[in-house]
């Protein structure tokens, strides 16, 4: 059984003899499996695995999959730009002061914000078209107190913590917001959770991609990427993990 998906809040897809099922972790489930070995991912088409031999892991050079979109300046990378709805230009803040701009589909502003696990937000402009959202986007980070790109461990370093108020608010000022978001992920965190990966333990929540778990006294944060293409074993390891108490020296 090899992972070979995931939905951010919602759990894994796990893969057997090209049958593809769904592996529940919401917050309280019961997660207790083991990690064999790694491979690529393959592809699901048409609901059903095709699985992959390749050592690449998660996916080999024949199916990583570069959403073209995401690279886009403004000139479109595409053979035909498709791109011919409103789009949302957004700013984002992780804890505690990292601040981000993006970009994505009007209808899906919000359920993208959750997917990244932001904990500020703000709707800033839109636009008819990605191509000229694109534009602004680029624009705007080139600013020193903007990226449009904000990599997991930069994430979990804000985990436990709150935004800074001070920085956030000053960003806004020079904007004039159209909708303002703030998130609550639900994860009570008393302090910031260890990075490990596994896929045992008692679901605590989601931030984004990132699968908190507790798990014998301590609270570990998963990145649920890095779970695609292993197989999923019966035996949990009973391996010695970092406690999260202190784990960081506050």
């Amino acid at each position: 059984m090899q992972v070979v998906g995931y939905e951010s809040g919602e759990g894994l897809s796990v893969a057997s003899g090209g049958a593809v099922e769904f592996v529940e972790a919401t917050p309280g489930t019961e997660l207790a499996f083991g990690l064999g070995d790694r491979r690529c991912a393959g592809t699901v088409h048409d609901g059903e695995h095709v699985a992959c031999d390749a050592d690449d892991a998660p996916y080999c050079d024949a199916h990583r999959h570069v959403w073209v979109c995401a690279r886009c300046t403004g000139t479109c990378l595409k053979d035909e730009m498709d791109c011919h709805e409103a789009h949302a230009v957004y700013l984002a803040a992780f804890a505690p002061d990292v601040l981000k701009v993006g970009v994505t589909r009007l209808w899906r502003l919000e359920t993208r914000l959750r997917e990244q696990g932001a904990d500020r937000a703000a709707h800033i402009r839109t636009y008819p078209d990605g191509r000229i959202a694109r534009e602004i986007e680029a624009e705007l980070a080139e600013r020193d107190d903007l990226v449009d790109r904000v990599r997991v461990p930069t994430k979990l370093a804000g985990f436990g913590r709150d935004v800074d108020d001070a920085t956030w608010e000053s960003l806004l000022a020079g904007f004039d917001p159209i909708e303002r978001f703030a998130f609550d992920h639900g994860l009570d965190l008393d302090d910031r959770p260890v990075a490990e990966t596994m896929a045992a333990g008692t679901v605590r929540g989601w931030k984004g991609r990132v699968l908190v778990l507790d798990r014998d006294g301590s609270t570990y944060a998963v990145d649920a990427r890095d779970l695609v293409g292993y197989e999923l074993t019966e035996e949990v390891p009973d391996r010695e993990l970092q406690s999260s108490l202190g784990a960081f020296g506050g």
